[in-house]
């Protein structure tokens, strides 16, 4: 039945996404494991329509902050505020308090601004002041970033990065989907549209059929061999993935294998989620780079040289 309501999320997704049926599942892969989503791509390929046809599909809430050089903590978190009527200060709940969020060009904001979403996307709650709101539940945060303008951007900490769950990009359509695209929004866009198919409950309840998918011994090994290979490749990689990459790529790996309808985790489906998991989580050698090796190419090697078992 799961599978069933699956096929039903992607479909009614790809009413406004067009040919993006991949990145359709990457991003509820997301959605199954609790985790978030950093998306870099060039502008208007549809990060933001994405996100809100994943929002509505579930009837979920969905908010958007556009990140800028002058955004403040609060205007991420919400912050205590000064009531007349009762003399006391009540806290007013930031944007972060939805089911996804879309923080839009998250680079163009200052560090500390940046900060505000670390507590947010680990423990899942917010702390002001000694005292600690619970967000809504499931929470996901879908980031972009503009991978070919750099003026007046902030690049993300190693700890902001490494909580995305994966890394991942749209690309331009083809010829025959662009005009597609371009035919389906002549009157009006097919977002306006668009109706839940899933209830919030029903994400709640897959999201625990994703823990309880089984995971050998040796695929669990596969995805720790992995992982530590991008710590001894010490020529091409100056710092390689932590732990949380392992946790990241054993959790990824098991939504995706629900996602194909089965109840356990195969090789393969370590194969498919280790480039999103890994590539934003090695910091490449500058000699590596100048001599064009990509963090891309460095994890088709790693999954080519690995021995499953």
């Amino acid at each position: 039945m799961e599978n069933n309501a699956l096929k039903e999320l992607i479909a009614n997704v790809e009413k406004v996404i067009i040919g993006k049926t991949e990145t359709i599942k990457l991003l509820i892969v997301g959605l199954l494991t609790n985790g978030h989503i950093l998306v870099e791509d060039v502008p208007g390929v549809g990060k933001t329509t994405l996100s809100l046809a994943l929002a509505k599909s579930i009837g979920g809430d969905f908010k958007r902050i556009q990140f800028t050089p002058d955004l403040l903590p609060s205007d991420v978190t919400g912050g205590f505020v000064y009531s007349p009527k009762t003399g006391e200060f009540d806290f007013r709940k930031g944007p972060v308090f939805t089911n996804i969020l879309l923080a839009d060009e998250i680079n163009r904001t200052t560090p500390r601004t940046q900060s505000a979403l670390l507590e947010c996307m680990q423990e899942y709650r917010v702390t002001q002041d000694g005292k600690t709101f619970v967000l809504s539940q499931p929470f996901m945060v879908i980031a972009t970033q503009n991978p070919i303008e750099y003026q007046g951007t902030y690049s993300l900490p190693e700890a902001q990065i490494d909580r995305f769950l994966m890394k991942i990009d749209m690309g331009y359509p083809s010829f025959e989907e662009e005009v597609r695209v371009v035919t389906g929004q002549k009157i009006r866009h097919p977002i306006e549209d668009l109706k839940s198919v899933i209830r919030i409950e029903e994400v709640l309840s897959l999201q625990e059929k994703v823990k309880n998918i089984e995971v050998s011994s040796h695929i669990l090994e596969y995805i720790t061999r992995l992982v530590t290979a991008t710590r001894a490749n010490k020529e091409d990689i100056k710092l390689g993935a932590s732990p949380r990459a392992s946790i990241a790529l054993m959790k990824a790996s098991s939504a995706w294998a629900l996602l194909e309808g089965r109840d356990y985790c195969i090789p393969d489906d370590v194969v498919r989620m280790a480039p999103g998991i890994l590539k934003h989580r090695v910091i490449m050698q500058p000699k590596a780079m100048v001599a064009g090796r990509t963090a891309d190419l460095i994890v088709s090697e790693l999954l080519q040289n690995t021995a499953i078992s």
